[in-house]
C-alpha cells in the first residue's frame, strides 16, 4: 500500500495544484519512483489511498498496467490518517501481511530482504528505521539488541537493557490482525496499534535502512532530492529496467 492522501501543506504553494506524490524528481513523479521499486522487487498489486487532488493521481497512474502492476484505489472523502487509511483499505489485503510505504518518500531499500526478515521473525509488525542525530525531533524509536522495539515516541514498555535510538522511516510491514482495534472511518495513527502490540508483549521489530532515504517534506529537502537524483545518488534507471521484464 502506498499512502498518498495527504495535503502536502509544508510544500505549498506547489501542492495547491499538484498532489505531493506527483511532484517530479528528475522528471518522474515521486510515487512512480516507488511503484517502480515495488515492481523491481516482485510486487504486483498495489493499493493507493487518495484524498487531495485524487483525480490527478488516478489519471497519472491509471490501472498500473504500464508499470507492470495492478493498482487499486481507496478513496477517502475525509482524510483518515495512517491508521484509518490503512484500515479502510483492509479488504484489499486478503488477510495477508502488507507492506506500507509513503507516497512522498524517496528511498532505496532491498524489499526482498525486508520481507524475508519479517517472515522469518513472524513479527506482528516490522518498522523500517534510520539512524539519525535528530531522531528525537522526528519521533524517537527505541530498539533493543534483538531488534525489538520497546518504545515509540515514549510509549511502550520499560527496557532493562540498553536501547538504540532510531527514527521511523515511514516504511513498514504489518499483520492485518493489528487492524482489529483500529476504528473504521475514523482518523487515527497506525502507531497506536503498534504501541498497543508492544505493551502486550508482541513482537514489533525494527529493521535498519542503510540506503538512500529522503522525506520530501520541505522545499529544501525537495530541492536536495532533485540534486541527489541528478548526481546519481539514487538512480531511476535501475527501477525503469523493472518495467521491461516479462
Amino acid at each position: 500500500m502506498i499512502l498518498a492522501a495527504g495535503l502536502g501543506t509544508r510544500l505549498r504553494p506547489l501542492t495547491n495544484t499538484v498532489p505531493k506524490p506527483l511532484l517530479p524528481v528528475l522528471g518522474t513523479p515521486l510515487i512512480v519512483w516507488n511503484l517502480l521499486l515495488l515492481k523491481r522487487h516482485g510486487f504486483r498489486d498495489v493499493v493507493i489511498n487518495l484524498h487531495h487532488l485524487a483525480p490527478m493521481i488516478e489519471q497519472a497512474l491509471g490501472n498500473g498496467s504500464r508499470f507492470g502492476l495492478r493498482i487499486f484505489y481507496s478513496h477517502e472523502p475525509i482524510i483518515l490518517g495512517t491508521g484509518g487509511g490503512i484500515k479502510q483499505a483492509e479488504p484489499y489485503f486478503s488477510g495477508e501481511p502488507v507492506l506500507v510505504v509513503n507516497g512522498d518518500t524517496l528511498f532505496e531499500l532491498d524489499l526482498d530482504a525486508l520481507c524475508a526478515f519479517h517472515r522469518a521473525s513472524q513479527a506482528a509488525a516490522t518498522l523500517v528505521l534510520r539512524e539519525d542525530p535528530d531522531a528525537t525531533q522526528w519521533g524517537l524509536v527505541e530498539v533493543g539488541a534483538d531488534h525489538r522495539i520497546v518504545t515509540i515516541t515514549g510509549k511502550g514498555i520499560a527496557s532493562a537493557v540498553p536501547t538504540m535510538p532510531r527514527m521511523f522511516a515511514g516504511i513498514h510491514i504489518l499483520n492485518p490482525r493489528l487492524l482489529r482495534e483500529v476504528p473504521k472511518g475514523v482518523a487515527s495513527s497506525i502507531i497506536d496499534p503498534y504501541v498497543a502490540a508492544i505493551a502486550r508483549g508482541e513482537s514489533v521489530l525494527g529493521y535498519d535502512i542503510k540506503g538512500y532515504w529522503s522525506d520530501i517534506g520541505t522545499a529544501e529537502r525537495y530541492a536536495q532530492a532533485e540534486k541527489d537524483a541528478r548526481a546519481g545518488v539514487i538512480r531511476l534507471e535501475d527501477r525503469r529496467s523493472a518495467v521491461a521484464e516479462p
